[in-house]
Formats: structure tokens, sequence, C-alpha cells
């Protein structure tokens, strides 16, 4: 990786894209530290620390810390990242959509430019759910119409802003731009987990301890960071053979290719639906008062993931049996809809092609979806031991869960590992250039 980025450097062109796509970075940073005029800076900090929820947390690193700063850019991404996948679902469900997504390069072009007016409309949705719902609670200094106009606004343009930088870094700088930004905003509460590390299992310690305890902790971190790019990077390839053909006096075809079938065929998607449709009833029952000894707060804490592996209270584990469920059911679900074997197999028959040793047409749409299922229960495999991993720590050591943990370390290296090909690609490109003006 570093030595990819050492040559790329080098080129003037791969140069100016990265530092365009640093500098971008840096005006995020800024707007993440600019506070909304009128609301109290500190009410979502004071919030999270109140509740003490899994979700609360997971939501601030996504943005940056930029929601507990109320800064302009509260809503980070989020709206962008939620209108893509309802328009990514909505393309399987609605015909027209599906058939403009198959016209090339100017129906994406329209899906890209609907997933900006939702991202819009959501991102207004929510920052008036936010002015409205808590600005008579504190979150502004007063609470009237021009203070609600000003924070709606403000948000909402923050939102539409990162939209814009991230489609800027995508058209001049290196990579997707959606996906670095989310990046960055994890990275940059990093800083505040290794404090987090530091005084939970090294300040005070004897030294002899403090260097055992720091080995390990590197130790358990880059190897998690392994087995998720082993997972990221592992694929099934589906060998397909073409048969030959005349083509006027020609013999074309009869060449050998392959279908590589992702492990980890539907990314974070499974573990951010699971985790969000858990957080849900445990974000809303935070804000209405609630006897701690009552039934409906007993299974309130089986749902919170910072209950579970406790061993001062074993029985609120349970959630995590739903939790690996919900993960089961999401991944293949998010699988179905975005590959489809009957369709592979149609194509590749219409092709010419086939899969040698299976017959074409309905033989192989079997075959296919019987490799994908098997190839779906190694990748959720996969997912719920990253997931799982950081909450077992967080429970047994009691610490706060952290940004490179799970969903989150998913996150970072899948985007890594995507820019670095991007920026390879790039250089890749620029020698063919370079050949063919020689």
């Amino acid at each position: 990786m570093l030595k990819t980025l050492q040559n790329a450097f080098k080129i003037k062109e791969i140069r100016e894209k990265l530092l365009y796509t640093f500098f971008m970075l840096i005006v995020i940073r800024i707007g993440s530290q600019l506070p909304i005029p009128g609301v109290q800076t500190t009410f979502f900090k004071e919030l999270f620390e109140r509740q003490s929820n899994d979700a609360f947390g997971f939501i601030n690193t996504i943005t940056g810390g930029s929601l507990t700063n109320m800064s302009v850019f509260a809503l980070s991404i989020t709206p962008y990242i939620t209108s893509s996948i309802i328009m990514q679902l909505l393309t399987i469900a609605i015909p027209k959509l599906e058939e403009m997504q198959r016209e090339g390069e100017d129906g994406r072009k329209k899906i890209a430019e609907y997933t900006r007016y939702l991202t819009v409309g959501l991102a207004l949705m929510q920052s008036v759910a936010m002015s409205v719902g808590f600005g008579g609670r504190g979150l502004l200094l007063n609470f009237n119409a021009m203070s609600v106009i000003v924070a709606v606004a403000t948000m909402t343009a923050g939102s539409a802003m990162l939209m814009w930088i991230g489609e800027r870094i995508t058209e001049h700088g290196v990579g997707n731009g959606i996906s670095i930004v989310l990046l960055f905003n994890i990275i940059s509460s990093m800083p505040n987990d290794m404090i987090t590390l530091y005084e939970r299992f090294l300040s005070g310690k004897i030294v002899a301890v403090q260097v055992v305890s720091a080995i390990i902790i590197i130790a358990v971190i880059l190897a998690m960071v392994v087995f998720v790019i082993i997972l990221q990077d592992g694929e099934r390839r589906i060998p397909v053979q073409y048969s030959k053909k005349m083509q006027g006096r020609k013999m074309v075809g009869g060449q050998s290719t392959n279908i590589p079938l992702k492990v980890n065929t539907a990314g974070v998607i499974p573990v951010i639906f699971a985790s969000s449709l858990m957080s849900f009833p445990v974000v809303i029952a935070g804000f209405f008062p609630m006897d701690p000894s009552s039934i409906g707060a007993k299974i309130l804490m089986v749902l919170r993931s910072d209950s579970w592996f406790r061993p001062e209270m074993p029985f609120y584990s349970i959630g995590m049996v739903v939790y690996v469920a919900l993960i089961i059911v999401f991944a293949y679900f998010y699988t179905s809809i975005t590959f489809n074997p009957l369709e592979v197999a149609n194509n590749m028959k219409k092709s010419g092609g086939f899969i040698p040793g299976i017959r074409p047409g309905r033989p192989t749409s079997d075959y296919l979806n019987n490799i994908l299922n098997y190839i779906v229960l190694i990748g959720v495999c996969g997912l719920i031991v990253v997931c799982l991993i950081p909450i077992i720590i967080s429970g047994l050591f009691t610490v706060n869960q952290l940004s490179f943990g799970g969903t989150s370390l998913i996150i970072i290296v899948g985007v890594v590992l995507e820019t670095i090909k991007a920026v390879e690609s790039q250089m890749l490109v620029r020698n063919y250039k370079g050949f063919l003006n020689d």
C-alpha cells in the first residue's frame, strides 16, 4: 500500500488528484467544527452520556463527531447513504427504474439525480425532526420559528454540501468520494478510542503490565484487520467457457473467463440493518421515562449490545442470538436482490457461454444459486465474528465500544482496499496512454 502511494505521488496527474482529495477532507473537518447558529452544542454529547447506548455511539462515529458538536455537518452523509440503499431497493421493485438502470450511462445519471433529490428530502425530514423534537428540550437556545428554520436550513445545506464534496472527490480525486468521506469521519474518532484504551488497560499499571497489555491490544487489532481484509477480498471464481462460432469467414469466441462471487457479497449492509433494527426501540424508549425494574426496561437491555457478555448479568446476552439471526437474514435478503442467478444464466446462454460440466439455462441457475448460498454462509459467519469480538471485549472488560470495531472496521478496510485499487487502475491507465503515445 505504501509503495503504491509512493509511486502515485511520482505521477503529476495522480498526485494532483490525491492532493485535491486531501484538501476536500480538510474542508470537511473544518465544517465539522463550525457550530450551527442558535444551538446548544453540548446537548447531544450530554444526551449520549446519559443514554450510554451503542447506537448513539455508532451514529456519532459515522458523522465524525459532528453530531455531538452540532456542527453544520451534523447529519453528515447518512441521508445520502440511506437514499442510495432505498434507490437500490426501488430499482429491484419498480420495473421502470430497473429499465432505466439498464439504459447505460444515461440511465445511471437519472438514478443518481433521483438519489440526490431523495437525499435532500431525507436531510430535510431529519433536520426538522431534530429541531422540533429536541428544540424545546434544550437543543435550541431560543425555541422559536426562526431558530428552527435556521437549524433546519443549516443541517440540510450541510448534508447537501457533503454530498457535493463526495461527488467532486469521485470526479476529480481518487476512489469513491462518499466512501472516503465516511472513512475519514470514522478515522477522526480513533484518537478518542486510543485514549479510552489507554485509560482502561494501561493507565496506572506497572511497566511490565503496560507492555503486555499494549502487545495484546495491537495483536488483536491487527488480527481483526487481517481477517477483514481476507473477508473483503475473498471470492469464488466460477469458470465460464464461450463456444466458438463462425462470423463471416472468421471463427470467433472460444474464450475462457470466470464469474467472481465475493465471499462478503452483501458487504456491511446486513450489519447496519440488524444494528438499526435492534437499536430503534432503544433509541425511541430513551426519550421517555421508564422504571428500570419493569419488563419493558429488561427487554430493552436485551436489545442493547453494551449489555451483552457482562458476567454480572448473563441473561441479557440472549439479545446476541437475535442480532446474529438478523445479520444472517439480511445477508441472504440483500444478496438475493443484488445478484440474480437466473438472469446471469440467461445472459450466459444468449452469449453462448456455459459452465463446464453444467448444462445452460435452469441447471446453471440452480448451480449458481447453490454456490452463492454456500458462499453467503461463509461470508456471514465472518461478519458475525468481526462484529462480536468488539462486543465481547466491551462486555467482559467494561469498555465503551470503539470506532474501529465491528461495522466500522469493515467500512475502513473496504474503503481503503477500494481506494488503493482505484489508484492502481489510474496508474495502469496512464502507463497504457504513455505506451500508445510512444
